[in-house]
């Protein structure tokens, strides 16, 4: 029962973490949409999920090979499921960044955002209910 909510919480908590890091990203392309040669990016959500989430629904593991190694117990990042985004039109001074499309992305990251807010919110207060009717 336990390790059910545990994976229900680090599923939430990595997701949030990983749709911030979007928003950032996003926020950054919005930002240098006049500046000559910057390129649109953008994260791989799904990918980046799977990765912090690791193959068995858990956190990821990571084995230390060597003495000097970090022992890995970071919470969830976009590392390098970082991409740069294709351009739907090209401009002159090499900026691949189209304001409305970054928009439009980020008023999605935004909705993805409230609803697992929203989600973590309905969890934690089925669980306060469940431990009310417990007493």
């Amino acid at each position: 029962m336990l390790n059910k909510i545990d994976t229900e919480i680090a599923f939430v908590q990595n997701a949030l973490n990983l749709r911030a890091r979007r928003h950032e990203i996003l926020a950054g392309n919005i930002a240098n949409s006049d500046t000559p040669n910057y390129k649109a990016r953008d994260l791989d959500f799904s990918a980046a999920l799977k990765n912090a989430m690791g193959a068995d629904g858990g956190p990821l593991k990571l084995a230390r090979t060597h003495g000097g190694h970090l022992d890995g117990s970071g919470s969830a990042t976009a590392g390098g499921h970082v991409k740069y985004r294709s351009s739907v039109q090209p401009s002159l001074d090499g900026n691949t960044v189209d304001p409305d499309v970054e928009r439009a992305h980020f008023t999605e990251n935004s909705l993805h955002y409230q609803f697992l807010l929203d989600r973590a919110a309905s969890s934690f207060k089925r669980m306060g209910q469940a431990v009310g009717a417990a007493q």
